[in-house]
């Protein structure tokens, strides 16, 4: 094998591959980039069984083609650190394979790629096409409020629907949901929902270079897959059942109050710096026309503000942690920001975009 490729664009593939490949894995060779040298170009190859890359380099000059396993982090450390602006890969009589540029070089131990996990090719039967920005904006919209401790294994991910020409996603942590959708052209629902690991969706975006772009998506029985004009993506689905969100979200609510985005976020952001890491609890007192805004902790003292705001209710109050709060209103899509809500027990539901709706679940606070 010997390739040549602009330094720039192998470090950036590189860079992508290493946001998958393991660090650390009970089995080594998932510690490697696979290399795959053809006449289309040069293809890096990673995986950690759950979530997997290929990634494709079509503006090279590959003078003989072949295969080799190297490690990953050592090859993408080298080669961000030359200053030439193209490298040479190749392979030698010894198996190992040297990275040129200019008058640097390094040497590397490869694996057999025999050893290699086979990582699938992307399914075009049953796919359907969505322009990758609405894609990026629907995984932002929802994998913050995915789990991240232990617990229910599927909350851990994003449930994804596709119904009535509609692509849907949905994540919770139990304290919080987020829901976001998106039309699309899909010709057929999905079988089931589908619950992808929040790395997987992530890979998603990493890979998509124009949000202009079109990427096709295909669920299977066992991963999706997604493809963008240099890259696929695959991520195992987590096996669980999903937690119903349908009825976490409030259909009929008794308060409702409509406020400035930006200026809500700032105000809860002002009065959350005296409220302490043990207890973070911001208080809404909202009546006609303004809302109010309460905290403090022992420790640091008490903090208010008050902004204008439309409100349709009776006068009333309610809590949030105000963190879980500014992470949803940090995507809000709206000047305006709409929150309905019950009373004081019951879950919150923020309006921050024409298709986005953002749930959080109350705290008790003393008066």
């Amino acid at each position: 094998m010997k390739v040549l490729c602009n330094r720039e664009k192998l470090r950036e593939g590189l860079a992508v591959a290493n946001g998958v490949i393991p660090a650390k894995s009970t089995k080594p060779v998932l510690e490697n980039v696979c290399l795959v040298a053809t006449e289309a170009g040069l293809e890096l190859l990673g995986t950690d069984l759950e979530v997997s890359l290929r990634y494709t380099i079509s503006d090279v000059e590959v003078q003989d083609p072949g295969t080799a396993v190297i490690p990953a982090r050592v090859a993408l450390d080298f080669i961000r650190d030359l200053s030439s602006e193209n490298v040479t890969l190749e392979l030698g009589e010894d198996e190992n394979i040297t990275i040129q540029g200019g008058d640097d070089s390094c040497e590397l131990v490869t694996v057999d790629p025999d050893e290699y996990p086979v990582i699938s090719r992307f399914d075009t039967d049953g796919a359907f096409s969505i322009q990758g920005g609405n894609l990026t904006r629907l995984v932002g919209q929802t994998a913050f409020a995915a789990a991240r401790e232990g617990g229910r294994y599927a909350m851990h991910g994003i449930l994804t629907e596709v119904q009535g020409g509609e692509l849907r996603m949905v994540a919770t942590d139990g304290r919080r949901l987020a829901m976001a959708s998106t039309p699309v052209d899909a010709k057929k629902n999905s079988k089931e929902p589908a619950i992808i690991p929040t790395k997987g969706t992530q890979l998603f975006c990493r890979v998509i270079a124009d949000p202009l772009d079109q990427v096709s998506l295909q669920f299977g029985s066992n991963q999706v897959g997604m493809k963008t004009p240099n890259a696929e993506v695959f991520a195992r689905l987590i096996d669980g059942e999903y937690p119903r969100y349908s009825a976490v979200i409030p259909e009929e609510t008794k308060n409702q109050v409509e406020v400035s985005a930006e200026m809500f976020s700032r105000k809860l952001r002002l009065v959350s710096n005296v409220t302490g890491d043990d207890a973070r609890a911001v208080r809404l007192d909202i009546k006609k026309g303004e809302v109010e805004f309460f905290g403090r902790s022992a420790g640091r003292g008490e903090a208010h503000a008050q902004m204008e705001a439309a409100f349709k209710g009776s006068k009333t109050e309610i809590a949030f942690n105000p963190d879980y709060v500014l992470e949803g209103l940090k995507n809000c899509e709206a000047d305006l920001v709409t929150l309905e809500f019950s009373d004081r027990t019951s879950p919150g539901k923020f309006r921050l975009g024409e298709n986005y709706i953002y749930v959080v679940m109350p705290i008790t606070v003393e008066a």
